[in-house]
């Protein structure tokens, strides 16, 4: 093993000026650079050492926790996430549900009638005004966040409604998938905000997507081309759901990990009330 060079007197290496270390020839195994003592302008370097090398352990470095998909963008895209995977491969490219009930396949092979379609209308009109109340009453000061967002549609079914009793046809009284959501809507609201919620972005925010490619299509079908007011905005509408995505990640920001997860669980509830209410299009 090489011996170490001498050090030139010029420099201090020691707090104690008058004292010169011993240096021996030979370094044992145990020898480590912590041994010498040198001011922070001190330039030294150990001599090559055949084989030897040294690493320093990170073991007491944290592991940093997993994050859940989508969690980076904010809790909003978590939901988002989790709502793709229960549509379907033919609604969604990221879906992963199969195919179990009519409303569940593609809309380009659904056969609406208009019957079938004031239900759904009907029903709709129920869910949208106990979510409306809902918010405008604020049983936990956050609902109040989601006054007046522009996505409201209670009144854009009133005036479609109207429309269709002009034409002559009679409007159905609320069936059992809207009376059984809406009532279920109230339940929550009122213990369990984490789960209203969710409820509250998934139908709101999926009927801005799916839902007009339905509205198209039944329109198309059996309503000559005729665009309702359901599936209207006043404003841009990618900029009142970017609004309201905004202040959902704001809100969800307070919540614990476990407060999140009980809201993403609530998804499928969601999907299960919502798809009762859309099956009544093809009844």
């Amino acid at each position: 093993m090489a011996s170490l060079t001498s050090i030139s007197q010029s420099h201090t290496l020691l707090k104690k000026p008058n004292f010169t270390p011993s240096i021996p020839h030979k370094l044992s195994s145990s020898f480590t650079p912590r041994d010498f003592l040198f001011s922070k302008t001190q330039s030294f370097k150990l001599p090559q050492m055949a084989s030897r090398s040294y690493v320093v352990s990170a073991s007491t470095t944290e592991t940093p926790r997993k994050r859940y998909p989508g969690e980076a963008k904010g809790f909003v895209e978590e939901m988002r996430f989790v709502a793709m995977k229960l549509h379907t491969k033919e609604q969604a490219k990221e879906g992963e549900k199969e195919v179990k009930q009519p409303e569940e396949h593609s809309v380009r092979k659904w056969e609406p009638s208009i019957d079938g379609y004031l239900k759904f209308l009907v029903d709709s009109k129920l869910v949208y005004d106990t979510l409306e109340s809902i918010i405008d009453e604020a049983a936990f000061p956050i609902y109040a966040e989601f006054r007046n967002t522009g996505l409201e549609r209670s009144e854009k079914l009133a005036k479609d409604l109207q429309w269709f009793e002009e034409q002559g046809y009679a409007i159905p009284k609320p069936s059992s998938p809207g009376i059984t959501y809406a009532e279920y809507l109230k339940e929550i609201s009122d213990k369990d905000p984490q789960a209203f919620i969710c409820h509250f972005y998934n139908t709101y925010f999926a009927h801005s997507a799916g839902g007009r490619m339905i509205g198209k299509k039944v329109a198309q079908q059996i309503l000559n081309n005729r665009e309702l007011e359901f599936y209207k905005w006043d404003g841009d509408l990618s900029q009142l759901l970017q609004n309201v995505r905004d202040k959902l990640n704001k809100v969800a920001e307070s919540w614990t990990r476990d407060e999140k997860n009980h809201c993403l669980e609530e998804t499928e509830k969601s999907f299960k009330h919502s798809g009762e209410i859309l099956r009544l299009i093809l009844s």
